[in-house]
């Protein structure tokens, strides 16, 4: 159980409940010890009167019928009581169960962009819902019928042996075939559940990236073939939950079996004990046997909590992996200080570690507040790189990148997100209305100033003519809108924030070539006092820029304005003249 150890933080954390949650199955046990030793004593009243008389058949009543009341009595109160420890205690594990989720999320929030390239979203999703519901199941249940069986066998043994210490012995003889199942049928029960929960991580993300892709998939008539890979996943996951329910099965009869063992052991030994007068009547007989079957639940349930723990050490063991990574990207400093614009790249080099891909080799350039740089080059130049290290996605590894002339990991990582609107190459939309999409970059934005930003996008038009307009919800990863409002309202999204520096990266690719020329005018404008570099594979967005860089394998290879390199050869120039003869071009 080392892996379950994380969530001890949790009991501390809530400890009063916890120990509420004892004191109270603890009064509860007590309780239910009165109902054997009430019958009892009834049956030792019967015999007695039987064997020796003396006692009127009125009084005999009267006992017996006290007795009964005072079973009822004691077993409603050991029922409320038994309903106060489930409330107490499986509350507790709701607790529990919502902070570890929300532990889980603030960790996915926090780790880098490597991260999520290495792990797949499914097996993301099935940690923070199936995996923590097996925790929670531990947490609440298990520990509930855990702490439920110590404390009983601990009150029926104490009483027992109080009664006859021989008599006791006899009954546990069973015991040791006992433990020795319950490890065995565990150990297997961990086993089998993590190579369970690990097969239902892939069929969860093979179904989100089939419901994500279904456009390619009837596009491209595939259904027949993933109905048949899911069909052979689901038949392996059904394969794997049968192992399982197969060893979990195993339990339930053991423990009958030894119980009966038990109760079989008692009516023996016990009859022979009472024959030989080592106990003083037969009531000891009785009380023993529902004694014995007092532990009946407890014994059983030992297998139901045996396999609730193995298969929450199981997923806990999951959430751990990624619990316990380090964010590749850090904050360094505390201190809040407010983003002028001003970016400087020195000799910056960066390699992908999941590729082993050198993006950037010793690129070098500075950006002024107010300036706009564009940046061109054929695909996998780099380009999009720059921006990504710009807003701290990754981090360098040899050359600084400087921001108001401070080390960008020297400055508070939030005030530089803060400070950055990012338009990025694949716009992604959340399902929500198109007016949360765009307030995305500032929640308190109001009306007139969503439908600013959205003239100023060119995206307006559009919008309005929506059924709902701005309240339209789009759908997953917005794919009711075309390719190009997608980008619109991505960069209105973007201006929405008003952010010092804005980055564009090739945000206008599903435009026409009026439509660009509307909204690079409009960002003009905009973007008159921001520092703004954009990304693009045009010359038409890249013409108005006051620097232009040219990137090639990672390297500059040309750089200057737009007079300048449209007069020199090279790449710029090239894809200028094409781009004309094309009549991209005004």
């Amino acid at each position: 159980m080392k892996e379950l150890q994380y969530l001890n933080k949790y009991f501390v954390k809530y400890k009063f409940r916890f120990f509420i949650g004892i004191s109270i199955t603890i009064i509860a046990q007590i309780f239910s010890l009165f109902t054997p030793e009430l019958i009892g004593n009834s049956i030792k009243s019967i015999e007695e009167f039987t064997n020796k008389g003396g006692i009127s058949a009125e009084v005999i009543k009267n006992e017996l019928l006290t007795n009964i009341l005072l079973i009822i009595a004691t077993t409603l109160i050991a029922g409320a009581l038994t309903f106060l420890m489930r409330q107490t205690l499986i509350v507790m594990s709701r607790h529990v169960e919502f902070d570890l989720k929300n532990e889980i999320f603030r960790q996915y929030e926090n780790l880098s962009q490597s991260f999520y390239k290495r792990n797949r979203t499914g097996d993301l999703m099935n940690r923070i819902s199936e995996d923590v519901n097996k925790v929670r199941m531990y947490v609440g249940p298990a520990v509930m019928y855990s702490l439920n069986t110590i404390i009983r066998f601990a009150v029926v043994m104490t009483q027992m042996y109080i009664i006859s210490p021989k008599l006791t012995l006899y009954s546990l003889l069973p015991l040791p075939i006992l433990s020795y199942s319950i490890f065995k049928i565990s150990k297997e029960i961990n086993k089998r559940s993590t190579s369970y929960q690990q097969n239902l991580s892939n069929l969860s993300t093979f179904t989100q990236e089939m419901f994500s892709g279904i456009r390619v998939i009837k596009a491209y008539a595939l259904e027949k073939q993933k109905q048949t890979d899911f069909t052979e996943l689901s038949r392996d996951s059904k394969k794997k939950n049968m192992r399982l329910a197969k060893v979990n099965a195993q339990f339930g009869p053991l423990m009958i079996l030894l119980i009966g063992i038990s109760n079989l052991v008692v009516i023996y030994a016990g009859g022979v004990m009472y024959i030989n007068g080592s106990i003083p009547d037969i009531g000891v007989i009785a009380k023993f046997i529902l004694y014995i079957n007092m532990l009946t639940w407890p014994v059983a349930s030992l297998g139901w909590i045996s396999s609730m723990v193995q298969e929450a050490e199981a997923s806990q063991k999951r959430i751990n992996e990624f619990l316990k990574t380090e964010p590749d990207i850090k904050n360094n400093q505390e201190k809040h200080i407010t983003i002028e614009g001003k970016i400087a790249f020195d000799n910056v080099s960066f390699t992908y570690d999941d590729t082993n891909i050198t993006a950037l080799k010793d690129v070098s350039f500075t950006v002024n507040k107010g300036e706009t740089l564009a940046i061109l080059g054929k695909t996998g130049s780099g380009k999009s790189t720059i921006l990504s290290l710009i807003s701290r996605l990754y981090d360098v590894e040899k050359g600084a990148i400087l921001v108001d002339n401070e080390n960008i990991k020297d400055i508070n990582l939030n005030d530089l997100r803060n400070s950055v609107g990012f338009v990025p190459q694949d716009a992604f939309l959340f399902s929500d209305s198109i007016e949360n999409n765009i307030k995305f970059g500032n929640e308190y934005a109001t009306d007139d100033e969503i439908v600013t930003v959205a003239k100023k996008a060119v995206v307006h038009d559009n919008i309005i003519n929506f059924n709902k307009q701005y309240k339209t919800v789009l759908g997953e990863r917005g794919i009711t809108l075309s390719g190009g409002q997608k980008q619109r309202v991505s960069i209105a999204r973007a201006m929405i924030k008003d952010a010092p520096i804005l980055l564009l990266d090739d945000s206008l690719s599903a435009v026409d070539t009026e439509t660009e020329e509307a909204i690079l005018n409009n960002l003009l404008e905009f973007c008159k006092d921001k520092t703004t570099i954009i990304v693009s594979h045009r010359v038409s967005s890249a013409k108005n820029a006051d620097k232009i860089i040219i990137l090639e394998g990672g390297k500059i290879v040309q750089q200057g304005t737009h007079n300048q390199m449209v007069n020199t050869e090279g790449y710029y120039k090239e894809l200028y003249l094409k781009q004309l003869s094309e009549k991209e071009i005004q």
